[in-house]
């Protein structure tokens, strides 16, 4: 028990990080989308984009609930996370910046940018969700009662998540956004993670019983958890030490050009 109890912490807490850097990362979007608004107008929609995000989290929550052993929606699943996070590291690679264009909002009137960011809202609430479920899935069951199609102990952690998530998008995304600025890398190895956490859901939409591609106790083996944490752990390392070696170079450059 005490063995299922700390993987649950672990996972909660890795889930909480992700959570965090997903946040900052929507914050800057919701920030860019809402610039050309008067100042005043600009608090207003950021009010209704968190109460947005706040809502279709928790839609998207227990819709996922639902559908959760339906294989194509764990194929769906899989297939955009890979994206966005083969798509983020692309750009990147071709020097564009992950955000939504100020193009796309500027000259929208108020309630139009409202409805933008609202939709904005509805992908983060799919990023966000999708992750939790794949993190959380494969958790030993926990309770003798379930959510939709899924354990209660898995639900309880998706919803802390997605809670903490809300949290920080209200509270502390300024400050991860900042952590960011100066730490520019740990945005690219938030993606990679994302695109770590869709193998895990691949994974399991491979070694669903109707599908059959790969041994349905695989994905919930020992050796694979073990392996999915490895390499997670090793992407956060890398991230952080190649985060502060670039700011080292960028620091030590910055002070070459000024002399």
């Amino acid at each position: 028990m005490e063995a299922i109890l700390l993987e649950y912490v672990w996972v909660l807490l890795v889930l909480i990080a992700l959570e965090g850097l997903l946040a900052a990362d929507n914050a800057v979007v919701l920030a860019v989308m809402v610039k050309h608004l008067p100042k005043e107008q600009q608090k207003k929609a950021l009010f209704y984009g968190l109460a947005g995000a706040f809502i279709f989290r928790f839609a998207a929550l227990f819709m996922i609930t639902l559908l959760v052993d339906v294989w194509q929606i764990q194929a769906l699943g899989a297939a955009y996370l890979l994206f966005i996070s083969f798509k983020h590291i692309y750009d990147r690679r071709k020097g564009k910046a992950h955000t939504v264009e100020p193009e796309a909002t500027q000259g929208s009137g108020f309630w139009m940018t409202v409805l933008k960011i609202e939709l904005a809202d509805i992908a983060f609430a799919v990023d966000s969700m999708l992750a939790a479920v794949a993190l959380a899935v494969t958790l030993p069951h926990l309770g003798n009662f379930e959510v939709g199609g899924i354990n209660g102990g898995q639900f309880s952690v998706m919803l802390a998540g997605g809670l903490v998530g809300i949290l920080i998008m209200r509270f502390a995304a300024h400050k991860f956004v900042k952590l960011l600025e100066v730490y520019p890398q740990l945005e690219t190895a938030a993606f990679v993670i994302v695109g770590w956490v869709g193998v895990k859901l691949m994974v399991l939409t491979l070694s669903h019983e109707s599908l059959g591609i790969l041994p349905y106790d695989f994905a919930h083996s020992a050796p694979w958890k073990l392996t999915f944490w490895a390499v997670l752990l090793g992407i956060v390392v890398s991230g952080v030490l190649v985060s502060i070696k670039k700011k080292k170079e960028s620091d030590m450059k910055a002070k070459t050009e000024s002399c």
